[in-house]
């Protein structure tokens, strides 16, 4: 397969016929809405009813041809409908389905070549079809393991919409009112570390790692009752706001985990399978986690998860029953073991770590030009911006985020809104060329935003 297979369909990308959205997404919108109910913040933003895809541009039912800065949210990383990955899903839909958790074929071609490419003894693992199946399961794997109860997770992670998986994350979001009247028992929150707003600093004003490690120490202490099974993360915040730690701070957390006897957790399911330019983020710290999950990205759209944990904890996984219904059925698995080979076989890490510099670069042109960029975030293809109303006070500007997406959407830019943090997550498999478009884009919506505010 040529790596350049999708560049035939984004010539003469963005290509906008009409104002936005056009009739017929108006029309189709609105009769699904009658009955579909519990959208996402960028629907109601922007609500275009989308026909097709193909690597890195989607068509909506107009007509209008846009270029793909969100991947579907992380997921169809290697481009809408890369054909290997197609043709993958196709053969098992043809030939065998579901074998529940039997073994197959195409299952054990998977299992071998996930444990080749993840690092160290991480090779115990099982399969589901949603992220939070993933981390429910590696939250039951963990008690299992340690035989404790307590987890403690970090300010603005996400995990998950589910009981567990939910109470490791911020309950109340935006205009979501609640995810429960509480959180479960026994699982806690702390901040992480955020360079640009930190919660502990040095004297000179910097971000001090260390100053949380101590107070994670001292938390362990005062604030559980000293049966923590996991500390949970997600190594670069998505939800969040692409947000990277320092470099020093998972070895360090790792050194504590080890010394209070807790697991750490991992959750990769949006950083995972090559968006950082790594197999795993983790990779970046060279720190192995001891449970690990996987999503999105991992089937490129497929619905497939994994849930990893080390060798020598495996013996957890029969505990739990961790089979799940529809976990590595064959066009789970052929999607899994065809995305891990498109990243090998096209150099996909290499293009995101040589794309993501350019546009590490063009971001921090754009925050010295423009008054209200106050930072630029992330690793790779994960990436975002941040909006303030002042660089000094550093007050976020939200209202700004949700112009300069809805502008962007306008010109033909499909991509994420989150507030005052702009989200950038294009297919990566996009070379500088396309990078280049996009970010035009962006900074021509920026502009126009700042004058619409008097900047």
């Amino acid at each position: 397969m040529a790596k350049d297979w999708w560049k035939k369909s984004a010539e003469g990308i963005p290509s906008v016929k009409m104002e936005l959205p056009g009739p017929e997404s108006k029309r189709m919108h609105a009769n699904t809405t009658k009955y579909f109910h519990g959208l996402s913040g960028q629907v109601k933003l922007f609500p275009i009813a989308f026909s097709e895809g193909h690597g890195i541009t989607m068509t909506d039912v107009d007509g209008n041809r846009f270029l793909d800065f969100s991947s579907g949210i992380y997921v169809t990383s290697l481009g809408h409908c890369h054909p290997k990955v197609s043709e993958a899903i196709s053969h098992w839909a043809n030939r065998l389905m579901n074998a529940h958790d039997f073994t197959t074929p195409i299952k054990e071609k998977l299992v071998e070549k996930l444990a080749d490419v993840l690092p160290g003894n991480l090779n115990a693992m099982q399969f589901y079809s949603d992220g939070t199946s993933a981390v429910e399961a590696g939250i039951r794997a963990a008690r299992a393991i340690s035989g404790k109860q307590e987890f403690i997770s970090a300010f603005r992670d996400f995990h998950g919409k589910s009981g567990h998986a939910v109470s490791l994350a911020q309950m109340h979001r935006g205009d979501v009112h609640s995810y429960g009247p509480s959180r479960a028992p026994g699982f806690y929150m702390v901040p992480r570390p955020n360079p640009y707003r930190p919660h502990f600093k040095k004297t000179d004003g910097t971000i001090d790692t260390d100053g949380y490690i101590d107070f994670y120490r001292e938390f362990i202490l005062e604030g559980t009752v000293g049966n923590v099974a996991a500390f949970v993360l997600e190594p670069i915040q998505g939800w969040g706001g692409s947000i990277v730690p320092p470099d020093d701070f998972f070895p360090k957390l790792r050194k504590l985990c080890d010394e209070k006897g807790i697991l750490l957790f991992a959750d990769e399911v949006l950083a995972g399978m090559g968006r950082t330019g790594e197999w795993m983020a983790m990779n970046h710290w060279d720190v192995i986690p001891d449970i690990i999950t996987f999503g999105k990205s991992f089937g490129n759209g497929f619905p497939v998860t994994a849930m990893i944990v080390k060798e020598e904890y495996a013996e957890a996984l029969d505990k739990i029953s961790a089979s799940s219904s529809y976990g590595g059925n064959p066009m789970a698995s052929a999607a899994a073991l065809a995305s891990i080979e498109v990243i090998e076989e096209e150099d996909i890490l290499e293009n995101v770590r040589e794309v993501g510099a350019y546009f590490q670069r063009r971001m921090k042109t754009m925050m010295d030009n423009h008054p209200i960029i106050g930072d630029i975030k992330g690793k790779g293809f994960l990436l975002g911006m941040e909006l303030v109303k002042d660089k000094s006070t550093k007050e976020p500007f939200a209202e700004a985020g949700t112009l300069v997406y809805q502008k962007a959407f306008q010109k033909g830019l499909a991509w994420i809104p989150a507030g005052n943090i702009l989200r950038m997550s294009p297919p990566l498999i996009m070379d500088e060329k396309y990078a280049s478009m996009g970010m035009d884009i962006i900074e021509e919506s920026i502009s126009e935003v700042e004058k619409d505010f008097g900047y």
